[in-house]
């Protein structure tokens, strides 16, 4: 075979050729925005504070700690979860006010007002708690968490998440 003959492309190198080519690209076409629809849930980034409106501050009475409940739904790439959150709001004057978490330090019970000893007590291991959410008796290592709270046009806000408090 002359030098020529061996430089030549055959037709069916060529058609292999492009079909490789045609099909790369088609491939890419596809494939590049379905893997970015697939990963862009878990690329995203996600803050986990908030600002949660508790309403006017008139319905809190002053020197009763009021229970008040919502819950929070939130979207994490394709997961969803869903947190009930619960805590007592203790207002102290006309603009002082502290908003507790009614989760026992200790094992994660949820503790009530009892107004008759007024103390929040749990139930798992008869943990007490004064209105200031201080540990009076029992097993808890550390106060009630806190929410950093803001009074803004008469309502009442919390900033999420709760805070821990030390001793």
């Amino acid at each position: 075979m002359s030098a020529s003959g061996r430089n030549q492309l055959s037709r069916r190198d060529f058609i292999k050729a492009t079909v490789i080519s045609i099909g790369g690209l088609i491939g890419a076409v596809i494939g590049m925005p379905s893997v970015a629809y697939l990963l862009s849930p878990s690329l995203r980034a996600e803050e986990d504070s908030a600002s949660i409106d508790l309403g006017p501050l008139e319905k809190y009475p002053i020197g009763v700690p009021t229970r008040f409940e919502f819950t929070r739904t939130k979207v994490n790439g394709w997961e969803r979860t869903t947190t009930n959150y619960g805590m007592y709001v203790v207002r102290r004057s006309e603009s002082e006010v502290r908003v507790f978490s009614d989760i026992c330090t200790h094992l994660g019970c949820r503790v009530t007002w009892h107004p008759d000893q007024e103390h929040y007590v749990s139930p798992c291991h008869d943990g007490h708690f004064d209105i200031e959410g201080s540990v009076i008796s029992g097993p808890p290592p550390r106060p009630l968490d806190e929410f950093v709270t803001e009074i803004e046009d008469g309502n009442l806000l919390i900033h999420l998440p709760a805070l821990k408090r030390t001793s």
